[in-house]
């Protein structure tokens, strides 16, 4: 093999090498685009369902979240207290008549939807249907 050969071979291997790695960025670039369009759509739905939320708390219920990252509801059925704190699982805590949780009980709807929707949901099924949303529950003691 002679050099000019193996300069040929070598430039080959090189400029292959800066195709992949133009490509790579290419590709890195298009996804990262993708993700910013995924959060900014994942921000907006838990922005738009934090306000739907608060429209649909009582006076009491929003001050107590704004202070507190958590707000109270009295079961229909019952008159138990819950208290329904900020996250998708095993959020509510029932609490006894000194306030203090006693159990935690943990359900929701189907499907991935923005915390704020998922909050909203189990206070209106407590206020509601507090039966019903108590035998799909799953609890735990506290």
């Amino acid at each position: 093999m002679g050099l000019q050969e193996l300069l040929s071979g070598v430039a080959f291997t090189s400029l292959l090498m800066l195709c992949t790695l133009i490509h790579a960025l290419v590709l890195a670039e298009a996804v990262g685009r993708y993700w910013d369009r995924i959060a900014r759509r994942y921000g907006e739905a838990e922005q738009k369902a934090l306000v739907l939320l608060k429209e649909w708390l009582s006076p009491a219920q929003l001050a107590q979240y704004e202070s507190d990252g958590h707000f109270e509801v009295r079961g229909l059925h019952s008159g138990k207290r819950y208290r329904i704190r900020r996250d998708r699982r095993m959020n509510i805590d029932e609490l006894n008549e000194h306030g203090a949780p006693v159990a935690i009980w943990c359900f929701g709807p189907e499907g991935y939807l923005p915390v704020g929707d998922f909050m909203l949901a189990q206070k209106i099924a407590l206020e509601n249907d507090e039966r019903a949303a108590l035998a799909l529950a799953n609890r735990e003691p506290y």
